[in-house]
């Protein structure tokens, strides 16, 4: 399963809410997009020393997904389904949904604007 942003500070935070689909999961995959955006939040935490720690011990239970160009693909291909449906999502977002179409495993979110997305699958918590 693919963390949005949302689901690895759920996961850092100990969200019961998401265990089940952590309990679920046969591969958890963190692309380097989240990992900015998450570090980025982390930056301005007053418990930024906390988190940083987590990531240290945690993150190596999960792959880190770079882009490649096979990714860039799919954003470009989404990014036109999405501008001709007049359906934009954030542009961070937009290259999740890219990778988790790549991958083609589930994304574990609670934004739903990823359901715009043909074809993904995307798990609320």
């Amino acid at each position: 399963m693919i963390l949005d942003t949302n689901a690895l500070s759920a996961w850092a935070d100990g969200n019961p809410a998401c265990r089940a689909a952590f309990a679920e999961a046969s591969r958890l995959v963190v692309p380097t997009i989240v990992l900015g955006e998450y570090y980025y939040g982390i930056r301005q935490s007053r418990h930024r020393k906390r988190y940083e720690e987590w990531l240290a011990q945690n993150l190596p239970f999960a792959e880190i997904h770079p882009t490649s160009d096979t990714t860039a693909i799919h954003y470009a291909d989404l990014r036109l389904h999405l501008k001709t449906t007049a359906t934009p999502i954030p542009a961070n977002d937009l290259w999740i949904a890219a990778m988790t179409t790549e991958l083609d495993i589930p994304l574990l979110s609670n934004d739903s604007h990823f359901d715009l997305i043909p074809d993904l699958i995307r798990l609320a918590f």
